[in-house]
């Protein structure tokens, strides 16, 4: 796994061993920047079920003001910090050592909405849809901000324009997907 583009590119990223994490694969990173790519520069980005960092490094690479990592996991967190040392982007990143709510919980005091939210919450535990209920309401969510979950091909978001939000682009690839949602 590797940086795909600016500043950091080409630096290989390190990730935890075992299947704890499951590190987003060069292609589908690559689909989802492109995507992302007139969003970027300058954007405050938040990284939530952060695993190696990989996706919140990319989004520094190209150009991102700040990013801000969530991740529990003591090994994960170990393994940001590590590859924002190694990319030099330590300057413009956070590690926040909490689950995800309590993250959200303590920006919210910063007050501040986000322009890019990325999240890849383990599978088939309906974190998502806990996480998207939290900021269909919260002050990190504005008209602008973009929320991307990676999910996989089965998970259903049926219930998100009930919590006014709108999916707008779904990205189906092989064993999962990536849903951009916004604010209706």
């Amino acid at each position: 796994m590797r940086v795909i583009a600016g500043k950091a590119r080409h630096l290989p990223l390190k990730t935890i061993d075992g299947m704890e994490t499951r590190p987003t694969t060069d292609r589908i990173k690559e689909t989802l920047f492109n995507v992302l790519a007139p969003y970027v520069a300058d954007c405050r980005f938040l990284d939530l079920f952060a695993g190696s960092g990989a996706i919140g490094i990319e989004a520094l690479s190209r150009g991102a003001k700040t990013a801000i990592f969530a991740e529990q996991m003591s090994k994960a967190a170990d393994c940001i910090e590590e590859n924002l040392q190694f990319t030099h982007l330590q300057d413009y990143g956070r590690v926040l050592r909490k689950d995800v709510l309590s993250v959200l919980r303590l920006l919210e005091r910063e007050g501040q909405p986000f322009d890019i939210i990325f999240m890849d919450p383990p599978y088939g535990k309906n974190l998502e849809r806990s996480v998207l209920e939290y900021l269909a309401h919260s002050c990190l969510v504005d008209e602008y901000t973009i929320i991307v979950v990676e999910a996989d091909l089965h998970t259903s978001f049926d219930y998100v324009e009930d919590l006014s939000l709108h999916i707008y682009k779904e990205k189906i690839y092989k064993t999962n997907k990536h849903m951009f949602i916004e604010k209706k």
